[in-house]
């Protein structure tokens, strides 16, 4: 096989690649969407069976001790499960974007075809620029996962501040304390996707 045969070669195998990579991010964008979609409609059915058993206070208690744990545990599952996808979805990201940019170095590096894959002086450009964002931590705050968390940690807080309430305690230390016990969760949860995604880089 010589150079050019081995060119070309390269350049098909390259080229599915990209392909695949491509239906690999549909994939994963459609799972987490169906996922999150699944666990929003299951806190949307808890929400309304609430409203049917409020009226009742014999009710509301074992409802609201059956529910929420069964929510938070569905909650975490999904959770975990999207900052899965938002790794893979980064991890195709990044190979799409060396592809392209070897587009650009071996085929277009005379023209603008895949420019935003390399930064002026040659060097590969962060992924995220493929979907309009330079990466940080702080997008991060942007995604299904960190969205899941924040209503994990909702239904966390609330289900502290009520078994603070049913302890005897009054509402001026449930409620604060539930409040703290959100915002933990919450800092906990979005501390992981930033670990698990940093272990992803490496």
């Amino acid at each position: 096989m010589d150079d050019s045969e081995r060119e070309q070669a390269l350049l098909t195998a390259l080229t599915t690649e990209h392909y695949a990579l491509e239906t690999a991010r549909s994939g994963t964008i459609a799972e987490a969407t169906g996922r999150a979609t699944i666990y929003l409609s299951v806190l949307s059915a808890a929400l309304i069976g609430l409203g049917f058993v409020a009226s009742n206070e014999k009710l509301v208690r074992p409802y609201l001790g059956a529910v929420l744990p069964t929510l938070v545990v569905i909650g975490v599952l999904t959770f975990l499960r999207l900052v899965e996808t938002t790794v893979e979805n980064s991890m195709d990201l990044w190979r799409i974007q060396r592809i392209r940019a070897y587009y650009h170095h071996r085929f277009a590096s005379q023209h603008d075809f895949f420019a935003d894959a390399v930064q002026a002086e040659g060097t590969m450009r962060s992924a995220w620029t493929l979907v309009g964002i330079e990466r940080g931590r702080w997008e991060f705050m942007l995604t299904t996962a960190a969205l899941v968390g924040a209503v994990n940690s909702l239904l966390v807080g609330l289900g502290v501040a009520l078994l603070v309430g049913l302890a005897g305690a009054g509402h001026g230390l449930a409620i604060p304390v539930g409040v703290v016990t959100a915002l933990t969760a919450f800092a906990a949860q979005f501390l992981y996707i930033l670990r698990t995604s940093a272990a992803e880089q490496d």
